[in-house]
């Protein structure tokens, strides 16, 4: 099946269906999972310098599932890769359930990533000579943690969770491309992160594989708990979640919060200005 998920490029704004209902709100509603302050990257130096990031301020809640748009070089990636500690800002600080990791060592950086952050990208990043199990319990083999009954029960309740308790002794070959990214979702939610980052995750994949993939993202936030953040050009894939941050030229435009599809398209055309709700 082809892909007719709407670009940001190609979207009107006659856009009339609603978004799915917003998320319940969760125990930890109110709280801050991630934040940044006057966060700036530049890339080179002096005419040919390119500003990807300008001055972000920007506060994720924690229990939420939050699309970052914006059209290509808006800076989109380049903001998650700052938040997620995977490049390093120019200016300006991040903070990640309550620490700041901007100015943290190499090692010390990729302890916290390995340890608070989980990370879902477009290719699936699975180990071929692995199960889907041995897949999903790898961060804890490579972080020396002990795989005890309360690991154990959690792989398990995610497996359920993201139908996949049938797969789990099956190796990625043996697996459809929604089902790969399934286990992909599955071994970032299994350690119970802080923060989920996921970026483009429907990229590779067909629009009803699409839509499985981005509803089990909000399972992860409904029955797990979780905090996602996910970067996207796509409107369909934004209307999943229950809150939009909308950037240009390396700004944030507008932070929506529970906001329906037409006013997402407005503020990804300039018409709206500050934060909506």
């Amino acid at each position: 099946m082809g892909r007719c998920v709407h670009s940001v490029e190609g979207m009107n704004q006659n856009v009339s269906s609603p978004f799915p209902p917003p998320t319940p709100p969760h125990p930890n509603a109110g709280e801050i999972a991630a934040s940044a302050r006057g966060l700036s990257k530049t890339y080179g130096d002096g005419p040919a310098a390119v500003h990807a990031l300008r001055e972000v301020d920007v506060d994720l809640p924690a229990g939420r599932f939050t699309a970052v748009m914006g059209r290509s070089g808006s800076g989109k990636s380049t903001l998650m890769h700052c938040l997620a500690g995977l490049d390093r800002p120019s200016e300006g600080t991040v903070s990640i359930a309550g620490t700041v990791i901007t100015g943290l060592d190499d090692d010390t950086l990729t302890r916290f990533r390995r340890d608070h952050l989980g990370f879902v990208f477009q290719a699936f990043n699975l180990l071929p000579m692995l199960t889907a199990r041995q897949n999903m319990l790898l961060p804890f083999e490579l972080a020396g943690r002990r795989l005890d009954a309360s690991v154990r029960a959690r792989l398990h309740h995610v497996a359920e969770v993201l139908d996949l308790g049938d797969r789990l002794d099956h190796r990625p070959g043996e697996l459809s491309g929604g089902q790969q990214q399934r286990v992909a979702i599955a071994r970032a939610l299994v350690t119970d992160p802080d923060l989920v980052f996921a970026d483009e995750p429907t990229g590779n994949l067909d629009s009803e594989t699409s839509a499985e993939v981005l509803g089990l993202l909000r399972h992860g936030v409904h029955q797990l708990g979780q905090t996602v953040v996910m970067v996207t050009h796509e409107l369909e894939a934004a209307s999943y979640a229950d809150d939009v941050v909308v950037l240009a030229d390396g700004r944030v435009r507008q932070h929506l919060l529970s906001p329906d599809a037409a006013t997402v398209a407005g503020a990804l055309h300039g018409d709206t200005v500050g934060v909506a709700r």
